[in-house]
C-alpha cells in the first residue's frame, strides 16, 4: 500500500478514501507508526503549510482534519499495541464565558494529526478545570478565547496554575481572534498562536 495515497486523500479531505486506505495499509503489514507519520501527520503538516500560504482556508483545513482523525480513528488501537510514543499530553478548552469552538476543535484536531495525545475540555472551561488537568499530568494546556470579554480567564487560569503549584509542571499556550502576542507575554503564558496550524508548531516547540 502507497502511503502516498493515504497523504494525499487526507490532504484532500476525502475521509472515506483515507479509512480504506489505513485499511488496506494494515492488511499489508505496513507498520502503524508508519501510516500515522508518513501518512497522517505529514499530510496535516502539508495542510497546515498551505493553510499559512493562503492556499487553503479554514472550511478545507477542517475537512482534512476530519479525514486524518477517520484514519486515526482506525489506527489508534494498533498504535496502543505497538506502543507508539506520543508527542505529549495536552488540554485544552475554550475559556470560562466564551462558548466558540470552532477554532478550538481545529486547533484539538491538529494537534491529534501531529501525533499528541489531546483532552478536549470543551466550551466555558472554569481555572479550576485547567488546574484539574495539569494536576491528571498533562504537558501542555491550551486556551482559546474568542472575546475580548473572555480574555482576562487566560490570566485568571495562570494564576490558578500558580496557586496551585503547578506552573512550572505545565506549558501554557493561548490564541484566539483577539489574542496577541503582546498579550501572552503580559499574563505570562510560554507560547501564542495565531491560527491552528501555527498551534502545532508552537505545541511541538514547548514540549522540546
Amino acid at each position: 500500500m502507497d502511503l502516498k495515497e493515504i497523504y494525499q486523500n487526507v490532504v484532500d479531505g476525502n475521509a472515506d478514501e483515507t479509512v480504506e486506505g489505513v485499511k488496506a495499509a494494515l492488511a499489508a503489514g505496513t507498520a502503524p507508526e508508519e501510516i500515522l507519520a508518513q501518512g497522517l501527520i505529514a499530510a496535516m503538516d502539508e495542510v497546515g503549510r498551505l493553510f499559512e500560504e493562503g492556499e487553503l482556508f479554514v472550511p478545507e483545513m477542517l475537512i482534512a482534519a476530519r479525514a486524518m482523525q477517520s484514519g486515526l480513528a482506525l489506527l489508534k488501537p494498533h498504535l496502543v499495541k505497538a506502543d507508539v510514543k506520543s508527542a505529549g499530553k495536552v488540554a485544552i478548552g475554550t475559556v470560562k464565558g466564551d462558548l466558540h469552538d470552532i477554532g478550538k476543535n481545529l486547533v484539538a484536531m491538529m494537534l491529534e494529526g501531529a501525533g499528541f495525545e489531546v483532552k478536549d475540555l470543551g466550551v466555558d472551561v472554569a481555572p479550576e478545570a485547567f488546574v484539574k488537568a495539569a494536576q491528571d499530568g498533562v504537558q501542555l494546556i491550551g486556551m482559546s478565547a474568542l472575546l475580548t470579554t473572555t480574555m482576562s480567564n487566560m490570566e485568571v487560569t495562570v494564576q490558578a496554575l500558580k496557586n496551585a503549584g503547578l506552573r512550572d509542571k505545565v506549558k501554557v499556550f493561548i490564541g484566539g481572534a483577539p489574542v496577541t502576542q503582546d498579550y501572552a507575554t503580559k499574563i505570562g503564558a510560554d507560547g501564542f498562536a495565531a491560527d491552528a496550524s501555527s498551534a502545532t508548531r508552537t505545541a511541538r516547540q514547548l514540549v522540546g
